[in-house]
């Protein structure tokens, strides 16, 4: 009986090497795909940030555009290209009235004294 239990054991022993290393490796790589995990999750947090900021971003954009078509005589259903060029024009309008209302109050105010 003593010889035949021998490589019994030594079987056994095996096999438990076997399943130490086993779940040894088991371990090393969930602990890996952890890494990964928590890699790609930092990845797709920064990812989110961004998202949010670009349309936050993008929302203040569009209310500053509604407010200029508010502002600008005749723009609210104008592509951007053209609402630029017509409050490039309008301020030029309007600082032309500023320097003929300047030369009025010149002229005004010379015939008063």
């Amino acid at each position: 009986m003593g010889g035949s239990q021998q490589p019994l054991v030594e079987s056994l022993e095996f096999l438990n090497k076997l399943l130490k290393q086993s779940q040894a490796r088991r371990k090393w790589y969930s602990q890996i795909g952890h890494i990964k995990n928590r890699k790609s999750r930092r990845i797709l947090m920064k990812r989110r940030a961004l998202l949010v900021r670009s349309r936050r971003h993008r929302s203040q954009i569009e209310r500053k555009v509604r407010t200029l078509k508010k502002l600008i005589p005749n723009c609210e259903s104008m592509g951007l290209d053209r609402l630029f060029t017509e409050t490039a024009d309008y301020i030029i309008a309007l600082q032309i009235r500023v320097k003929i209302m300047q030369i009025m109050v010149n002229v005004f105010s010379a015939s008063d004294e």
